[in-house]
C-alpha cells in the first residue's frame, strides 16, 4: 500500500465541534492516580460537591483512610471573607501531622478554586519550603471548567516533570499510569528483549521517581498526555512515536518501535513476542464473530478513541462511523491514524446536541459514550458502552487484548439475549 491510502486517516479533514460538553471533570483522574502513587496524597481544594464526587466515584467507605481528600471551601472563603491561603496552610499542617507517610502532596485545583482565583502554585511553593525535605508539594488543575477526566492525569504528571532529577544516562521512560499488573507485564517484555534500564512515570513510590535528560528515551502508554509530553521535551528528552499498545497489532508495533531504538535483533524480538502475540490473537478471535461488520460510533470522552477505533477496525472487523475525541493531537496519534482504515468521520471537541443528531441518524450497532448519554440512548434502542470503563479496566498489552475486545462484545451479546424480551414488551 502506498501514497494516501498508506496514511489511513492521518490526512482526513476533521470536524471541529465547539459547543455543549458532557464529560467528567479532571478530578476523576485522582481515582486511579491515588492507587498508583502509594506515598502521595491528593488534596482537592474545592467544595463539598467535589468531595461527594470523589467519594462516590471511588466507592471509599467513610472509615477508610484513602490517599485523597478535600479542603472544603466554605461560603466565607468563596465570598472573600476568610484568608483562604491561611486556611489551606492550617489544613495541610493538620493532614501532614496525621499522615506522616505522605511524601508527595498534590494541591488539586477545582472549579470553586479557579473561580475565586486561589493561587495554588504559590501555595505549593510556600508549603514545599515549609515542609521540606520530608514532603514535596506540587499543584495542578483538575477543574471541570478546564479539563476532561483523563486530562487530570496529564496535568498531574506534567506538574511532576520540572522537579524530576537530571541524568545523562541512556534509559527508557514509560509515561502514563497503568494498573500494576499491566505495568509488570510491560516491564517483563522489555526485560526479555534486553532493554533497560526502564523507568516509569508515575512511579509507585517517590523514592523510585525517574530522572530525565537528553538520553532519556520516552514512550507514551496513554494517548492523553500531551502536556506531559511537551514538558519532557522541554527537559530535552526525545519521544518515540508508535501506535498505542491496544491489541496484538498495537502492542507489537509499540514494542517494535522501542526495540528498534535500542537495537534489538529481529530474531530476539520474534522469540520474545511470538507466544504472547498468538495468545492475544486467539483471545481476540473469540469476540470477533460478535463484533465483525458491526457499525461503531465513538463520542469524544477519554482521548482513547482513535487507538481504540484502530484496534476495533483492524483486529475485530468493526466499521467505525464516527470517531470523536476531545483533542486530536496528530504528533501523538499519527501512527494510529495511519493504520485506521479510511471511512469514518473524525471529530474533535464536543457539541452534544449535534453529535446526538448524528448518532440518531446513523443508528450504529454500538455507541461508546459517557455515562450521562448511555441510558437515554439505550432507551432509544441503541446499544452503548461506557467510555469511562476503558480507563478503569486493564486493557493494554498482549494479555489484556481479549478483555479489551470483550468490553465491546458484551453489550452486543447482552442486547441479543434481551431482544426477545424487548420484542415481547413491544407486543404487549
Amino acid at each position: 500500500m502506498t501514497g494516501a491510502a498508506a496514511r489511513g486517516c492521518r490526512d482526513l479533514p476533521v470536524l471541529r465541534e465547539r459547543g455543549q460538553r458532557e464529560v467528567f471533570c479532571g478530578l476523576t483522574g485522582i481515582i486511579w492516580l491515588h492507587r498508583k502513587m502509594q506515598d502521595a496524597f491528593f488534596l482537592v481544594v474545592g467544595s463539598r460537591t467535589c468531595a461527594h464526587l470523589l467519594q462516590s466515584a471511588a466507592g471509599v467507605m467513610i472509615f477508610a483512610e484513602p490517599r485523597f481528600g478535600t479542603a472544603i471551601l466554605e461560603e466565607k472563603d468563596l465570598a472573600g471573607l476568610a484568608d483562604a491561603q491561611a486556611e489551606l496552610d492550617r489544613e495541610v499542617a493538620r493532614l501532614l501531622t496525621r499522615r506522616p507517610d505522605i511524601r508527595h502532596l498534590f494541591l488539586v485545583g477545582s472549579c470553586p478554586s479557579e473561580v475565586i482565583k486561589l493561587d495554588l502554585a504559590k501555595a505549593a511553593e510556600r508549603l514545599s519550603a515549609a515542609h521540606a525535605p520530608h514532603v514535596r508539594v506540587l499543584n495542578y488543575s483538575g477543574s471541570g471548567i478546564e479539563t476532561t477526566f483523563t486530562q487530570g492525569e496529564d496535568a498531574c504528571l506534567a506538574a511532576m516533570v520540572p522537579v524530576l532529577p537530571a541524568t545523562s544516562a541512556r534509559e527508557l521512560l514509560l509515561v502514563g499510569a497503568l494498573p500494576d499488573v499491566v505495568e509488570d507485564q510491560a516491564l517483563a517484555l522489555l526485560a526479555a528483549l534486553g532493554i533497560g534500564p526502564v523507568r516509569v512515570l508515575p512511579a509507585r513510590r517517590s523514592a523510585d521517581l525517574p530522572a530525565v535528560g537528553p538520553n532519556t528515551l520516552c514512550v507514551l502508554t496513554q494517548p492523553f498526555l500531551g502536556d506531559t509530553r511537551a514538558a519532557l521535551m522541554r527537559r530535552g528528552a526525545p519521544m518515540l512515536a508508535a501506535p498505542f499498545p491496544f491489541g496484538e497489532e498495537g502492542t507489537t508495533l509499540w514494542l517494535r518501535a522501542v526495540a528498534a531504538a535500542f537495537g534489538v535483533p529481529e530474531a530476539r524480538f520474534t522469540a520474545v513476542t511470538d507466544a504472547p502475540r498468538a495468545r492475544a490473537r486467539t483471545a481476540v478471535a473469540a469476540h470477533r464473530a460478535t463484533l465483525e461488520g458491526r457499525r461503531l460510533f465513538l463520542f469524544p470522552d477519554s482521548q482513547l478513541e482513535i487507538p481504540l477505533a484502530r484496534f476495533l477496525a483492524r483486529e475485530c472487523g468493526m466499521r467505525p462511523v464516527e470517531v470523536g475525541t476531545p483533542y486530536l493531537h496528530r504528533d501523538i496519534l499519527g501512527p494510529d491514524l495511519d493504520l485506521l482504515p479510511p471511512g469514518p468521520v473524525l471529530s474533535e471537541g464536543q457539541d452534544v446536541d449535534r453529535q446526538l443528531e448524528r448518532v440518531r441518524a446513523a443508528r450504529p450497532d454500538l455507541t461508546v459514550c459517557g455515562l450521562g448519554l448511555a441510558n437515554p440512548l439505550e432507551a432509544e434502542g441503541l446499544a452503548t458502552k461506557w467510555a469511562i470503563e476503558l480507563v478503569f479496566t486493564p486493557v493494554h498489552f498482549y494479555e489484556q487484548a481479549g478483555d479489551l475486545a470483550g468490553l465491546f462484545s458484551r453489550p452486543l451479546r447482552r442486547r441479543a439475549l434481551l431482544r426477545p424480551t424487548i420484542g415481547l414488551e413491544a407486543a404487549e
